[in-house]
């Protein structure tokens, strides 16, 4: 129906642009591309409930191989463009995609990876081609431009970033709907951002992370436009929004701190006035950072947690936070429990795991059922957790204290990283900063800070002084961190997620580390 929809309704508006070339897809050229892609997938042989992956940097061919999975009944899992051919081989494998569609950028990994997954045999290459890969526009140029007979709605099987393990492929079950069954999309605006045909979306993280895919997408049911960036940048940021009249986004805390640290000259050089709906997630922001932000854009900032496995979410927006600063806000989807390590809820504003019920469950762990046991209730099965420890207030807002598996237990006390790091972060020498445990021989751990300093800033032993009097200025004594590392560039993905592991890692005699 969507992309249909709108080729039929209004087939030379734009549905995706690249900001760096200002190429664009039209929703006309999104249906008929994607029309092609799932007959060639028809063709060879896949059908509802099969898979296919996709593994590319920001590309605009990336939404019609999204669509024609969304409209062939197919499930489409997106990789993390920044993996090696041994982790991508790994998600292709385990997803059991039958094809998986790259670019020419991607070739170097490319050729690694084929010989990698056997089982995985149409495998396409957008502009080239190398060893072990088809061209994608050869292969598609022949198909026909109209739909399926059946176009059963599809799904998508994201996997977790894999900051604390291997990734997880989130599954859930699929419509028993097609496309041709929906109503017509509604034109006003919709859901809490408002939505609507005349929206102007600048995304300006990756593509294959599960926000800009969702919301991506969900811009392209409604009608609108979506501004890709191939990747942040804080000024260019700033001029996207001008340039293109953004009137929706949405960002990462990092973002925000990266744009923060530009000069007062640069902040203001651009016309900001279209935009109208800043969003952020994917991790707690620092409370000055965030109220930095609404005093600079203005009280849009609307800000949710929730995770890929969707068993539950929060929404709160500015005047709302500034009235509860810190908090992500009251439940949007499913009540919010906090409990203990055995699964006692407790009083408020007592930390502990936060889970989510939801009246019936409907993700799993893919190829994973320990992994799906280990993320629910003790007692209470339609109750999850992510992994995130935090607390409720009197008024049922939600505060998160930083992942469980963060948490450093030092001479018996449980600290945090969090709060140090969003204390830290705020120094003007900062540019971005880890926080986590090592070992010490008297307490089991002891706090260690790894710091990126900002550009123009010089790495000393004098400046770890100053870091370590500036901590103490802000926090309680047993958080202060007992000694400071520096590191070139943190291993941080442009989605925000932070490979902590790999640091943590160094400090206990674990070097041969990676990602997953």
């Amino acid at each position: 129906m969507y992309p249909g929809y709108w080729a039929a309704s209004c087939p030379d508006k734009n549905a995706a642009i690249l900001t760096s070339t200002q190429e664009a897809i039209t929703y006309a050229q999104l249906d008929a591309r994607s029309n092609q892609y799932s007959h060639f997938l028809y063709e060879n042989g896949l059908r509802r409930g099969d898979h296919i992956a996709v593994f590319m940097e920001n590309d605009l061919r990336f939404f019609e191989v999204v669509w024609a999975a969304l409209r062939s009944g197919l499930y489409v899992t997106t990789i993390n463009r920044y993996l090696t051919a041994e982790e991508v081989a790994y998600i292709v494998e385990d997803s059991s995609s039958r094809s998986v569609v790259t670019t020419k950028q991607m070739s170097e990994v490319a050729e690694s990876l084929a010989p990698l997954i056997p089982d995985c045999t149409h495998r396409l290459m957008v502009d080239g081609e190398v060893n072990g890969w088809e061209n994608y526009e050869t292969a598609i140029d022949a198909m026909p431009e109209t739909p399926l007979e059946e176009q059963w709605i599809g799904g998508a099987m994201l996997y977790s970033s894999g900051t604390t393990g291997r990734p997880k492929g989130i599954i859930r079950p699929l419509p028993e709907l097609q496309l041709t069954q929906l109503p017509e999309p509604d034109k006003s605006p919709s859901g809490p951002y408002g939505f609507d045909q005349d929206t102007i979306y600048l995304s300006p993280a990756p593509l294959y992370h599960s926000a800009p895919f969702a919301f991506t997408t969900n811009i392209q049911r409604q009608g609108g436009t979506v501004v890709v960036m191939p990747r942040f940048d804080a000024l260019d940021a700033l001029r996207c929004i001008e340039a293109f009249d953004v009137t929706h986004s949405q960002w990462v805390p990092t973002m925000f701190v990266r744009m923060l640290k530009l000069t007062e000259e640069e902040r203001v050089q651009h016309d900001l006035s279209s935009h109208e709906v800043a969003i952020h997630a994917a991790a707690p922001c620092p409370v000055d950072v965030k109220r930095r932000m609404i005093e600079w854009w203005g009280p849009i900032i609307e800000e949710y947690y929730a995770g890929t496995e969707g068993n539950g979410s929060t929404r709160i927006g500015s005047l709302e936070w500034l009235e509860h600063p810190g908090s992500v806000g009251k439940a949007a989807s499913g009540q919010i429990h906090i409990c203990d390590e055995e699964g006692i809820e407790l009083p408020t504003r007592e930390a502990g795991i936060v889970y989510f019920e939801q009246e019936r469950m409907m993700y799993a762990y893919h190829n994973a059922p320990e992994k799906t046991r280990e993320a629910r209730h003790p007692t209470h099965p339609n109750w999850s957790a992510l992994g995130d420890v935090g607390y409720l207030d009197e008024d049922g807002y939600l505060y998160l204290t930083d992942r469980k598996s963060f948490m450093i237990v030092s001479g018996g006390v449980n600290i945090y990283p969090q709060e140090i790091e969003n204390a830290l972060i705020l120094h003007p020498d900062v540019l971005d900063i880890a926080v986590f445990g090592v070992p010490n021989e008297d307490f089991g751990e002891e706090v260690k800070a790894v710091v990126q300093v900002a550009d123009g800033i010089s790495e000393s032993d004098e400046l770890k002084d100053q870091l370590i009097e500036f901590a103490r200025e802000k926090l309680a004594h047993y958080m202060v961190p007992r000694s400071i590392d520096f590191i070139d560039e943190m291993p941080r993905l442009p989605t925000g997620k932070l490979y902590k592991r790999l640091l943590r890692d160094r400090y206990w005699g674990r070097h041969d580390t990676r990602i997953i």
